[in-house]
């Protein structure tokens, strides 16, 4: 707790300036007592993420070395069986040069080797594929709303007075969102409709409309083939679950394991994931399906508290929904590959913690209150998110470069010398980082030294859909599908933040060629597959020329 605000502290601009006594008080000409301590005024300014070649905690490196095991660091399995091999190949020198090859003992080595490589090929974790994925989108120009509709809206409410109204059209102007983005009916009605009724309703449109496109598209009979079944929505939790709502709706079976995620904001979609990674390893031959998403109508915040009206200007409806599988058959049909995922979580500091708060304002209102230390925050949590996803996936040169600086600071103590920050460009071809708002895209870009291309997915995504919560990567990926740009073999990067807080990272490797989308499909099939992607009336007029 302490070693964590002394970093924040160091990592903001301070500037202290001291004043007499009578000067601070206002005293005009009063001169200030003799022996009287001056007072001092600190101004404290946070505007970016924090400088990541400041500092490097070297727990993160030593986990993420652990994390990348064989050959890095080789597992007790493996140090057995290389020893094994070497006693074997010492065994057969040693009769080969005395003439006398003894074959029982050379087919009794041979066996134990082999029984060795099954018992490890037996035991190895098993693969997790994507198969598909889709995203929801409402049918044609339902429920969209503009940057002047949204303001309009606002206003005609009479919830909001001035300042807040000039505040949220400031914000609303600079968000990076775009004039098609999506409320739910609720929302928009005048006056509003904020009920359970409609919130229900939102959730099954929402949920229902992705997993019908994604069910379509895969050929999966949810009744008969899915085993599990994971739904993450933060701030909507009815009884029975929305996991329930989806049991209920596609009459899946009775030992379908079924998992509510619910409080755990915008990164929730890659726990749901790592949550369904372990259950498939845990489970031979099943299907699961992650739905996230969340919830609008019943968290419209009708306050003038500035730190939770930031939420009403970027929140936007929206979902997707993934079907996953361990099936070695599955590889030859499936999109991608799941080769890794890094969980951050930085709630044990009450600084983290308290970052982004659902509370009471003073008259009661409810809302999620955004503080202003948010950004160093989220900087922390991705600092120590990369720098144990590094050792997993950059390449060798890299690594060796950042050992280097990491030398010369540490050990051979040249503190002037900066720490090489690696290229993350080497590892991925694709960055899907979590489209939460457009100064935050920004801070991540600069702080990774991504360029413009790097980021547009996630910059047209906050433009198209708005800030869909956990769902988000989901539409960035699609939006690289979508212009045709995923080849096999190429690594993706989703990069999700959350209150808690936290910061999520899934590593995936394409294992076809994904065709881009067109409006025009010539085969039923095509149109099944193309219909999960929500890009297929929008993508050619993106990226737009300038972010408004």
């Amino acid at each position: 707790m302490a070693s964590m605000a002394a970093v924040m502290e160091r990592e903001r601009l301070t500037a202290e300036m001291a004043f007499p006594p009578a000067v601070v008080a206002g005293g005009g000409g009063a001169s200030s007592k003799p022996g009287a301590e001056p007072r001092s005024i600190v101004i404290k300014i946070r505007r970016r993420l924090p400088d990541f070649a400041r500092s490097v905690n070297l727990k993160y490196v030593k986990l993420g070395l652990l994390s990348a095991g064989f050959p890095m660091l080789p597992s007790p399995s493996w140090v057995v069986l290389l020893a094994l091999a070497a006693a074997a190949a010492y065994s057969l020198f040693d009769v080969a040069a005395l003439y006398a090859v003894d074959l029982v003992g050379c087919a009794a080595w041979l066996c134990a080797a082999a029984l060795l490589v099954a018992v490890w090929y037996a035991r190895r974790p098993r693969p997790v594929y994507l198969v598909e994925f889709a995203c929801y989108k409402p049918d044609g120009d339902e429920h969209e709303i503009s940057k002047d509709g949204f303001l309009e809206m606002t206003e005609s409410t009479g919830f909001f007075n001035g300042e807040a109204l000039a505040f949220q059209t400031k914000i609303t102007r600079r968000s990076g969102l775009g004039d098609r983005t999506y409320l739910p009916p609720g929302i928009q009605a005048r006056p509003p409709r904020l009920s359970m009724a409609e919130a229900r309703a939102e959730a099954e449109a929402v949920m229902f409309g992705c997993l019908d496109k994604l069910f379509a598209a895969t050929g999966v009979d949810p009744s008969r083939d899915v085993g599990i079944l994971i739904v993450n929505c933060s701030l909507f939790n009815p009884t029975p679950s929305l996991a329930s709502m989806v049991v209920n709706r596609y009459r899946m079976r009775e030992d379908v394991k079924s998992f509510n995620l619910g409080g755990m904001g915008c990164s929730a979609g890659l726990i749901a994931v790592d949550l369904a990674r372990d259950l498939l390893q845990a489970n031979d031959g099943a299907l699961a399906v992650v739905v996230s998403t969340e919830n609008i109508t019943l968290n419209w915040y009708f306050g003038n508290d500035r730190s939770m009206l930031l939420s009403n200007c970027i929140f936007r409806m929206g979902g997707a929904a993934a079907l996953l599988s361990s099936r070695g058959g599955d590889a030859r049909r499936a999109k991608y590959r799941l080769l890794h995922t890094v969980r951050t979580h930085k709630g044990a500091a009450d600084g983290c913690f308290g970052s982004v708060y659902q509370r009471e304002d003073e008259r009661g209102r409810v809302g999620v209150s955004l503080a202003r230390e948010l950004m160093a925050v989220a900087g922390d949590a991705l600092k120590t998110n990369i720098t144990t996803l590094g050792p997993l996936v950059l390449p060798l040169a890299e690594q060796l470069k950042f050992l280097r600086s990491l030398v010369l600071r540490r050990v051979l103590r040249r503190g002037a010398r900066r720490p090489y920050i690696p290229d993350f460009r080497r590892a991925f071809e694709h960055f899907c980082v979590h489209a939460g708002g457009r100064a935050v895209l920004e801070e991540v870009q600069r702080s990774l030294g991504l360029g413009d291309g790097d980021m547009e997915a996630s910059k047209c995504t906050l433009h198209r859909f708005g800030n869909t919560s956990s769902s988000s990567l989901w539409y960035e990926l699609a939006y690289a599908e979508a212009r045709g740009r995923v080849r096999r073999g190429h690594r993706v990067w989703q990069i999700g933040f959350g209150s808690g807080f936290k910061c999520n990272s899934a590593v995936w490797r394409a294992l076809r060629d994904v065709p881009p989308v067109s409006a025009f499909a010539a085969g039923e099939e095509e149109r099944r597959r193309m219909s999960c992607n929500p890009w297929v009336d929008s993508v050619e007029s993106y990226p737009p020329k300038a972010y408004i």
